[in-house]
């Protein structure tokens, strides 16, 4: 049972972070779209509640949501009526607001290790990409090392799929293989015609990985451009990705929040 002083601050992180991830400055979503979450122990995770949003999230918007409940999903083809009833059930206090319906995918994903906080959002910048025939090129290669040390040397990334529990299935069935594929875990998943979500072990990890996401997807459009976008090679990907000094600030950026 978490005590209720790491519980404030796992909230309070949360928080913070979705107020950054909703700013309309940064034009990753607007009005309510996005959702945001994190681990509280091995039963309870905290989740934005369906109808609220990310830029004016408030304590009472955070749903603490059971684990089991919730992932009962994943393998019950429950109807759309089911699914409503579950995410309901799956409440720690009956007398909270219904957690958001991506909740499946973010109880998912707040289970692999290394996995505290999520944040799925639908950055413009990105989604030029993702609505377009260049996504799998945009998920596959990187552009500048910062690139590299906040995203992963590359993507996850899944056709579009109905949000909700479908979503959760096809991420489950492609995250293992993406990691045998490429031996390392993915920080960003790419989700065509849809938007992005970032994981992190702190609300600083995800948060920037969606903000260098941005910004890369900012870099690849503008240099579409002027012709032929010039990519790192594999192997200075693989250089940035390996070295000593650039590892070391993956570790100070996870430890930020």
């Amino acid at each position: 049972m978490i005590d209720s002083t790491r519980y404030e601050e796992i909230r309070s992180d949360l928080l913070e972070m979705s107020h950054q991830l909703g700013n309309p400055a940064h034009r990753f979503t607007i009005l309510g779209e996005g959702n945001s979450s994190a681990q509280l122990d091995e039963n309870l995770f905290l989740v934005r509640a369906s109808g609220t949003e990310l830029r004016t999230l408030q304590p009472e918007h955070l749903v603490a949501t059971r684990f089991e409940t919730t992932l009962s999903l994943l393998d019950n083809n429950a109807s759309e009526e089911e699914t409503e009833v579950t995410l309901l059930e799956s409440r720690n206090d009956p007398k909270a607001l219904k957690p958001s319906v991506e909740s499946t995918f973010h109880a998912w994903l707040l289970r692999q290790p290394g996995v505290n906080f999520v944040g799925h959002t639908h950055p413009i910048e990105v989604n030029k990409i993702l609505c377009s025939p260049a996504a799998k090129l945009f998920a596959s290669r990187r552009l500048f090392p910062d690139e590299i040390v906040c995203c992963g040397p590359k993507s996850l990334l899944l056709d579009y799929v109905n949000p909700g529990a479908d979503l959760a299935i096809a991420i489950r069935n492609s995250w293992d293989q993406f990691i045998r594929d490429n031996g390392f875990t993915p920080k960003i998943l790419l989700i065509k015609n849809h938007g992005l979500i970032a994981v992190g072990e702190t609300a600083n990890g995800v948060l920037s990985a969606t903000q260098m996401a941005n910004k890369a997807a900012a870099v690849f459009n503008g240099a579409a451009i002027h012709g032929k976008i010039q990519f790192m090679t594999p192997g200075e990907v693989e250089k940035i990705h390996n070295r000593l000094d650039e590892k070391y600030r993956q570790q100070q950026i996870r430890k930020q929040t």
